[in-house]
């Protein structure tokens, strides 16, 4: 209690008559990338498992709940402390099962509840269909998730990982046929390539959730690998005095299967 009234002291100078000029400028809509922004770096410092990193992140992360929570306050809206009694309320009335009398034999049946809840207690509209659920404000890779994952809760899936291989492999095919079709004379279609490079994204997002990873941690874990190797090969490049450019794309091989060897990246 006595941590966040301090973080609430310190948000409330920031904003106030002689704050920050910075964040006395900023409003929700302003702040928005950046709640996005410090989300997938608290993910990136969980995937790395450094305790300091993940705690930094964390305080950033409620550094923006406290900072976008005061701005309502501000303009009058509700108030910081009716974020948090909303919040302690929803938790107490979705988990019946564990301050009230509801018993559930398992995960599933807790989020069927869940879903139940929603509707019946909170007034939320009941969805017309299951994929009504997915936010349609999410990025296109975690939307794409959602849905797979709404569509196999009903048993809308696949049996085993060969058959989303090869939808995987189906989907390459048809890309290199819209491609085919780009280099045939006459006009070529290239909505019908963006069509079938959209189907394999969203195959290998469900050869991902298939296989039980999330689509979006593995592709930062693979962005920041190929950001390290890069940056090996730049300073390789530079040490050798060999300028960085398509003629000498030999050379910056090399050294990219030099960092691929090497056990730091």
């Amino acid at each position: 209690m006595e941590a966040f009234e301090k973080l609430y002291t310190i948000i409330t100078r920031l904003r106030g008559p002689g704050g920050c000029p910075w964040d006395r400028e900023q409003t929700p809509q302003s702040l928005r990338g950046g709640l996005i922004e410090e989300t997938y770096e608290c993910v990136e410092a969980i995937d790395e498992g450094n305790p300091e990193h993940i705690k930094e992140e964390l305080g950033d992360l409620f550094l923006l709940g406290g900072m976008l929570s005061y701005m309502h306050e501000e303009a009058g809206l509700f108030s910081v402390e009716d974020v948090l009694s909303g919040v302690a309320e929803k938790l107490i009335r979705r988990h019946p099962h564990v301050f009230g009398g509801v018993t559930v034999k398992d995960s599933a049946e807790v989020l069927d509840n869940w879903a139940k809840i929603k509707v019946e207690q909170e007034g939320r509209t009941a969805k017309k269909g299951l994929l009504d659920e997915v936010s349609r404000s999410l990025p296109p890779m975690d939307r794409a998730y959602g849905l797979q994952k709404k569509a196999a809760k009903v048993g809308f899936d696949w049996t085993s990982a060969a058959e989303v291989f090869g939808k995987v492999e189906e989907e390459l095919g048809e890309v290199r046929e819209a491609m085919a079709s780009l280099e045939a004379p006459g006009p070529g279609d290239r909505s019908a390539l963006e069509g079938e490079l959209g189907d394999v994204l969203f195959a290998a997002v469900n050869l991902c959730r298939f296989l039980g990873v999330e689509p979006s941690v593995a592709l930062q874990r693979t962005n920041r690998k190929f950001a390290e190797r890069f940056r090996y090969v730049e300073q390789k490049m530079q040490e050798t005095g060999c300028p960085m450019q398509k003629e000498n794309l030999a050379v910056m091989d090399g050294f990219w299967e030099e960092a691929k060897s090497s056990s730091v990246f």
